[in-house]
């Protein structure tokens, strides 16, 4: 094909087929070159145009679809690992609750709630990238991350407390048997607590040594501990009284009976029936008044209800 440009401004072509003996000629003015030219070239910039943006809402929808995914991925996650981590949590304070339980049970002191709050040792603290993440993803990852550090702390410090426990249980296993460590009812509810009240009889505010059971008259109680009968009387604003030596300086004393099934001098092991509730002596309504000693010294009896711990 060739052309060549005359006078007139035209264009000559002629177009030859390998595959036919003629020859196809024609020709085009100057300008009408430089209109088909433009239009050709306005064409394929448009097609251009409508193809890339074509294959950019593709990839985009692609994309946002991909991103979609991801994000009920991470969402379905994180809401498993808060949930995961909540029961780790309600275990570990379990755990903790019967550590406490064990080291009254044994003599021990107890965990200083601050260290129990930094635990011990942990994993070094690691930086994860999250580009391209929400900052609402952020957060919460790296909350989750620093509650697992967390409770690894607090992992490490109950098992290092139980080895030790576990040593002292076994050593003192004789001795902890006259600790009061259950509930001297079955039933009722706690009343007035360990600690200052307005007195029921005068409104005035007396620290009350006990710890008061709500129950109905005739309630059995049961023996917190081994221990020998010291008292099993009638003791003034006690009413019917019974206390019980339990040796290690612990003593237990219950007041305002209904009736004493023990008498003085006799040994009772944990779990014994020792009386009856009741409303005698100075009492405003039938209950059980409760009171551990030890060593002379009144100790709150709610720090020693932990025999469901100990099963």
């Amino acid at each position: 094909m060739f052309g060549k440009k005359n006078k007139n401004q035209y264009h000559n072509y002629i177009i030859v087929s390998e595959k036919e003996t003629g020859a196809n000629h024609f020709h085009l003015s100057h300008n009408k070159l430089l209109i088909f030219s433009a239009i050709g070239i306005l064409v394929i910039s448009v097609t251009l145009f409508i193809s890339a943006d074509t294959i950019t809402n593709i990839l985009y929808k692609t994309k946002i679809k991909e991103l979609k995914s991801n994000y009920e991925f991470l969402t379905e996650t994180l809401v498993d690992l808060q949930s995961q981590l909540e029961d780790v949590s309600s275990q570990v304070k379990d755990i903790e609750q019967k550590d406490d339980a064990i080291r009254t049970y044994a003599g021990l002191p107890q965990i200083d709630k601050e260290i129990r709050e930094l635990g011990v040792g942990g994993s070094e603290s690691k930086t994860l990238s999250f580009s391209g993440i929400s900052n609402d993803f952020t957060d919460r990852i790296s909350d989750i991350e620093l509650n697992v550090d967390a409770l690894s702390r607090k992992v490490k410090l109950e098992l290092s407390s139980y080895n030790s426990l576990a040593d002292k249980v076994v050593k003192y296993s004789e001795n902890l048997k006259v600790i009061p460590s259950i509930r001297p009812v079955k039933e009722g509810y706690l009343g007035s607590g360990y600690g200052y009240r307005d007195d029921p009889f005068t409104d005035k505010v007396r620290f009350h040594y006990g710890q008061d059971f709500a129950v109905n008259t005739g309630t059995k109680i049961y023996a917190p501990a081994d221990g020998k009968v010291k008292f099993a009387s009638n003791q003034g604003g006690y009413g019917k009284v019974i206390k019980i030596d339990h040796g290690n300086g612990f003593r237990t004393i219950y007041a305002h009976l209904s009736k004493i099934k023990v008498k003085h001098g006799s040994t009772v092991k944990r779990g014994d029936l020792i009386g009856l509730s009741g409303n005698s002596g100075r009492s405003a309504g039938p209950h059980l008044h409760y009171e551990v000693h030890q060593y002379g010294a009144p100790q709150n009896p709610l720090d020693y209800f932990f025999s469901g711990y100990l099963k």
